[in-house]
């Protein structure tokens, strides 16, 4: 059995809340102890999605609104970790598991860090987002716990 090979690409995926914190220190961490490169996606999905297609007004300008938060917040978590730069953050438009997959195979990333709420039972056992990004990953992915301590 051969000893795998230290991680060289890190990928973290975030949702750009505040709840991300946890999820970036630890992407942060492993990319350091591992000598690793990081990188950052954030996905705003379009808002016809949520609307399940059928979409009663016009909403590209909500959704410009949207993406500008989008990267005002990203530039402030630039500002707070070192590891990251407008070089190695990238805001994604599109359906998350898509976009996240196609970025760590394009990169040629070995790890994908994502957060987890720890719902109860199995289908909610990683939330939507990372249970989606788990199935049919190139990669290893992390999930990084984010429940509130009791």
């Amino acid at each position: 059995m051969s000893t795998p090979k230290p991680y060289s690409h890190i990928l973290v995926a975030v949702d750009l809340t505040e709840e991300c914190d946890p999820v970036i220190y630890r992407a942060s961490a492993s990319a350091e102890a591992n000598g690793a490169k990081l990188s950052l996606i954030h996905i705003v999905e379009p808002m016809a999605m949520a609307f399940g297609g059928d979409v009663p007004m016009d909403l590209s300008q909500l959704q410009q609104q949207q993406f500008d938060q989008a990267k005002e917040r990203l530039e402030r978590l630039i500002d707070i970790y070192p590891q990251l730069s407008k070089d190695n953050c990238k805001l994604a438009y599109g359906q998350p598991r898509q976009e996240i997959h196609g970025f760590a195979k394009e990169h040629g990333c070995d790890l994908i860090v994502v957060g987890s709420h720890g719902r109860h039972g199995l289908a909610l056992l990683l939330g939507s987002t990372a249970n989606d990004v788990l199935h049919g990953a190139p990669c290893d992915v992390l999930a990084v716990s984010l429940k509130k301590p009791e």
